[in-house]
């Protein structure tokens, strides 16, 4: 297992980062047991949850699963959804945030989040009221790093350049949707993560299971999985040729003799911008073929076919000025 620093933050994650939003939908709190020890034996550390994930009924499972072992791994939760039918049991604003912590503290059977996510864009929330609650938590010790979920690029600058002028706990992590079938990130919000050194936490890098191997090219609903349910199922945010991709996929597993999950996994993994991905799993048997994405690497011809199989067009103002550069060091004169 393989251990990135979380942005600039000396905070070490592996780079599996089990996903619990299955725990208490389609896995009870044994087999939630069952997955937690085959991650923790690979040597996974890092646990994703969210407040409002099965209703709070994740974040009681992974409390009573965890226990004396909560010191062991990186926990990381989020705020935002609706935890309740009144004007203030959602959103980003003090009042929700102070409440929700204590809540999610309590399910969980913990003084402490490792991390706190902002889960959603609120847009009725001053975004410093928002980061101002989160600094305080940060001071009291209920978290010890603030994180965002889903925000634009130039949000994502506004909230950074806030907590600096401001002098407040700033973001170290950003949690976005990323994989194979869908790489927008890479457009906007990539360059400011590496300009301003966020961590990158990517969830569903499986694309929801489509990339597991459950499906065959042209095929978008499969048997007793999230398509078929309308359950956590992305793919309106799919590569508009996402077809081919899944094609190249299952062709360049073939070929290594390894499973299209392991594969669209490994290549998630192998980006540089990438910290740690997050995977989730019904059962024992899929966190353990899962996990075997890790301890080895893509052959470079092979992420380079991935790659260019499903790269997305370039959009302005990029399609203008890439090669500017170029243009300017051919313009030079020496001598």
């Amino acid at each position: 297992m393989d251990y990135r620093r979380m942005g600039r933050s000396g905070l070490k994650v592996s780079e599996i980062c089990l996903g619990t939003m299955t725990f208490g939908h389609g896995a009870d709190e044994a087999e939630a047991g069952r997955i937690l020890d085959v991650c923790l034996d690979a040597g996974v550390n890092f646990i994703d949850t969210a407040n409002s994930y099965n209703g709070g009924v994740t974040e009681s499972i992974l409390g009573n699963i965890l226990r004396e072992r909560r010191r062991r791994v990186v926990l990381a939760s989020k705020v935002f959804n609706p935890m309740g039918d009144g004007p203030n049991d959602s959103g980003a604003s003090r009042a929700h945030i102070m409440q929700a912590v204590e809540d999610s503290l309590r399910r969980l059977g913990t003084d402490y989040l490792d991390i706190y996510y902002l889960h959603h864009v609120d847009h009725d929330t001053p975004l410093e009221e928002s980061l101002r609650a989160l600094d305080d938590l940060v001071r009291q010790g209920k978290i010890r790093y603030a994180a965002v979920s889903n925000y634009e690029a130039w949000r994502l600058m506004d909230a950074l350049w806030t907590s600096d002028s401001k002098g407040l706990a700033r973001f170290e992590g950003y949690q976005p949707q990323y994989s194979l079938v869908v790489r927008d990130i890479e457009q906007e919000i990539v360059p400011v993560c590496e300009a301003k050194g966020l961590g990158v936490v990517v969830w569903s890098p499986l694309a929801g299971g489509y990339l597991t191997g459950k499906y065959q090219p042209g095929q978008d609903r499969a048997t007793g999985s999230r398509s078929e349910e309308g359950w956590a199922f992305p793919q309106r945010f799919f590569h508009p040729d996402h077809t081919n991709v899944l094609a190249t996929l299952l062709e360049v597993a073939a070929e290594l003799g390894r499973s299209p999950a392991q594969v669209a996994l490994r290549w998630v993994l192998d980006q540089g911008i990438v910290t740690s991905a997050i995977v989730g799993a019904r059962n024992q048997a899929q966190i353990e073929e899962t996990l075997q994405a890790v301890g080895w690497r893509l052959p470079d011809a092979l992420r380079a076919r991935l790659g260019t199989a499903s790269a997305l067009p370039l959009r302005y103002p990029r399609t203008m000025e890439d090669g500017m550069r170029e243009r300017r060091a051919a313009a030079v004169r020496i001598g």
